[in-house]
């Protein structure tokens, strides 16, 4: 079984447009450290955390490494994030900042993002369609720039019109 570790965002993001069963359903299972599980504040993104049993939540063991390398540019779930994909030699980051992205890149560890995750649910037959829910996270307020959302719909095969 891969080893998943997700952020916050991606995890707020798809519950709130109702496609959380998305990461269970392409990665079985996924971590979170206890940081990001303190950052899901919202409904229903919390009681759907509360309810799956298929996101396990992991402490992060070196928390003064943590502090000392990435306080100054992550916040604690994204530094954590990264740290517990270390420490547990995570096989793919689920994460949507640009920094923690490049900072997990240097380290060697794979990443993606939400987007990334919406790609790959409809490659494998998950969802019929990436732009419905592209714009359903628009409108509930998740940003995507014009020209992420261009890759994104050639990669999906998809037009945006309207």
């Amino acid at each position: 079984m891969r080893k998943v570790v997700v952020n916050t965002t991606p995890i707020i993001a798809l519950a709130n447009i109702g496609y959380l069963n998305l990461l269970h359903e392409l990665y079985d299972e996924i971590i979170i450290p206890s940081a990001v599980n303190n950052e899901i504040i919202s409904e229903p993104a919390r009681s759907l955390v509360d309810s799956c049993n298929w996101i396990k939540i992991n402490n992060v063991t070196d928390d003064a490494w943590n502090r000392m390398v990435f306080s100054t540019r992550l916040h604690a779930g994204e530094a954590e994030v990264i740290m517990l994909a270390k420490e547990c030699g995570a096989d793919l980051l689920i994460i949507d900042d640009n920094a923690a992205k490049k900072t997990a890149k240097y380290l060697g560890m794979t990443v993606t993002g939400t987007m990334g995750v919406l790609l790959k649910a409809k490659r494998e037959g998950f969802i019929d369609a990436v732009k419905p829910l592209l714009k359903s996270l628009i409108e509930d307020g998740f940003y995507v720039s014009s020209a992420v959302r261009s890759y994104v719909m050639v990669q999906s095969g998809e037009m945006w019109e309207g």
